[in-house]
């Protein structure tokens, strides 16, 4: 057996090769790889923790890069990942406690349009979704995987992978329609009813005094002068980190209560980021996405802070998403058609507004 040493950029073009994808085209630092290499990393290692998983991606990654990787980009991806269905992230008792860990989804797909399907799923061991013949056709975008097939030939195709047909509806699965006050009132309610606070090693709030355009600059530690309602959270040594409701009395937790609470299944932070846009939107200042003109009459969707799975979803199922974009957390292109359905979404169950032209 011979031995060879491989540069950094030979062994990066072979990993995006052993992923399955052209390194000519696709790096192994974008977000396509980034996305391939944590569903690989998953299928040998889940369940498993979030961290843990992260941990995989950014130590088989990190070595060979082009650039100095980000922990919140590999975390960012991963919240895409679960939000899409690729993994799941589920309740489970481990030495005595309840966490949340990262499971495989089920092998599947979803009709975008005819002739176009979203792939979602990991198979264990690294195993591919579909044979090599049609493993070429997928297209990355970002984090998500599309293949283009005649409808009778897609049937086959899935079939034969064993792969689930989703439905649209209920794959987006959005909440009931309800203002702002309404999300604030019964979030208050639990907190009226909730355990006992006091000291809470490593608390962290979301300061809704801070810009809504610079989410991880939100995140800081309680001081003297906070008092009423937040979003916190906290890491732990196994799981996800526990997102809460807290009520703060000078900067003390006198209430607190986990998400989620309104749907087990949910991930916490989804009902903790709807819980904190409801926030903005009765202090006045709601959440923001900007509009910009896209190819062929397209639009570009920008957004500066996360939002909650099945509105990411719903921006899956009409858009495609942008990797590298300036200036904002995410973007999707989005097609004309789509465009008001999408504005009565983010208005009505997220309570959002588009940046004012003279700001973008």
């Amino acid at each position: 057996m011979t031995l060879a040493s491989l540069t950094p950029d030979a062994a990066a073009a072979l990993s995006v090769q052993t992923l399955g994808m052209d390194p000519e085209l696709v790096g192994l630092s974008s977000p396509e790889g980034l996305a391939a290499s944590l569903r690989r990393a998953a299928s040998f290692m889940c369940p498993t923790s979030p961290s843990r998983l992260i941990d995989a991606a950014l130590n088989a990654v990190g070595p060979v890069s082009d650039g100095e990787l980000s922990r919140d980009e590999i975390a960012d991806l991963l919240n895409l990942l679960i939000a899409s269905g690729d993994l799941l992230e589920l309740r489970q008792e481990l030495h005595g406690r309840s966490v949340r860990l990262i499971y495989l989804g089920p092998p599947s797909y979803l009709e975008r349009a005819p002739g176009t399907y979203m792939l979602l799923g990991v198979r264990p061991f690294g195993a591919w979704l579909l044979d090599s013949k049609w493993a070429a056709e997928i297209i990355r975008e970002g984090h998500t995987r599309v293949i283009e097939l005649a409808p009778a030939t897609a049937i086959e195709v899935f079939k034969a992978a064993g792969l689930q047909r989703l439905d649209r509806q209920r794959w987006v699965a959005s909440p009931r329609m309800e203002t702002a006050a309404d999300v604030i009132r019964r979030t208050a309610e639990r907190l009226d009813v909730a355990g006992r606070g006091g000291e809470i090693e490593g608390l962290q709030i979301l300061d809704p005094a801070k810009p809504v355009r610079y989410y991880r600059g939100r995140w800081r530690e309680p001081n003297a002068t906070d008092r009423g309602d937040f979003i916190a959270r906290r890491a732990q040594a196994y799981g996800a980190d526990l997102w809460s409701a807290v009520r703060l009395e000078d900067g003390v937790a006198t209430r607190i209560f986990q998400f989620p609470a309104d749907d087990p299944v949910v991930p916490a932070r989804d009902e903790a980021w709807r819980f904190q846009m409801a926030i903005d939107a009765g202090r006045g200042g709601p959440q923001r996405y900007a509009i910009e003109p896209g190819a062929s009459g397209s639009s570009v969707v920008k957004f500066f802070s996360p939002i909650p799975g099945f509105a990411e979803r719903y921006l899956q199922l009409i858009g495609m998403p942008l990797a590298g974009t300036s200036g904002a957390l995410f973007a999707f292109r989005v097609p004309p058609g789509a465009m008001p359905d999408l504005i009565q979404l983010l208005t009505d169950l997220l309570w959002m507004e588009p940046v004012p032209k003279e700001t973008k």
